[in-house]
């Protein structure tokens, strides 16, 4: 059975995810606040934990660092907030998606579900040197790429995103850590760039570059390789 941990404080909220999700026979543990999810996040142990960032004893984002201090669990953010720096803050701290509310049951248990298959999959471990697709190879080590048993050529900065993103198989991975690890700190703002070269890359191993099947944008967050 998979176990949700719910950490919300508004309680009717709490009353409707609980009854959805036991009837889909999930497990779920529920908390008001940070200091109660953490305790329960360590005694537990989720499988998949519900955030809202707006809890009334702190911020959903120092919980969030406080968990990936040693749990891989995924966290889905439940939040008001709607700002793109809101979101961004969540994302780097950890978080594997961000769900705005009001927001469907079936868009949330349908998030909650990829969320646990990613999991659940096996990701790159150090020293992996080859990821595989139907439609091309990379080589980590010799750092080239095959598609249809011929050479892709990237530039070094188009091998540097493709890098980073692939490395994270399945993982949305933020604009600004992108921008920083590629471009530098001073570039952090510079979101046409990603787009530029996340075109250029789209152009070359997808075989529909306006309907991406690898090389996924989250609008307004980052981008996920789905492997």
């Amino acid at each position: 059975m998979t176990r949700v941990l719910v950490v919300e404080d508004d309680p009717q909220l709490v009353r409707a995810l609980v009854i959805n999700l036991q009837a889909r026979h999930y497990g779920v543990d529920a908390a008001p606040d940070g200091a109660t999810a953490l305790r329960l996040a360590a005694v537990r142990r989720p499988d998949v934990i519900l955030l809202d960032l707006g809890l009334p004893d702190m911020d959903g984002v120092d919980i969030i660092k406080g968990l990936r201090g040693w749990s891989r669990a995924p966290v889905l953010v439940l939040s008001a907030r709607r700002a793109s720096d809101e979101k961004v803050a969540a994302l780097d701290a950890g978080a594997d998606d961000y769900i705005t509310k009001p927001f469907s049951m079936d868009e949330l248990l349908a998030r909650l579900r990829a969320a646990v298959r990613r999991s659940e999959d096996t990701p790159l471990v150090p020293g992996t040197t080859r990821v595989e697709t139907e439609d091309f190879s990379i080589d980590l080590l010799a750092k080239k790429v095959l598609r249809d048993g011929h050479d892709v050529r990237l530039t070094p900065t188009e091998w540097q995103l493709l890098e980073i993103l692939v490395t994270h198989p399945g993982r949305l991975v933020t604009q600004t850590r992108l921008l920083q690890e590629v471009w530098g700190v001073a570039h952090r703002n510079k979101t046409n760039y990603l787009r530029v070269y996340m075109a250029q890359l789209r152009r070359k191993l997808e075989q529909d570059p306006s309907h991406p099947r690898y090389l996924i944008t989250e609008p307004g967050m980052g981008y996920r390789f789905e492997g």
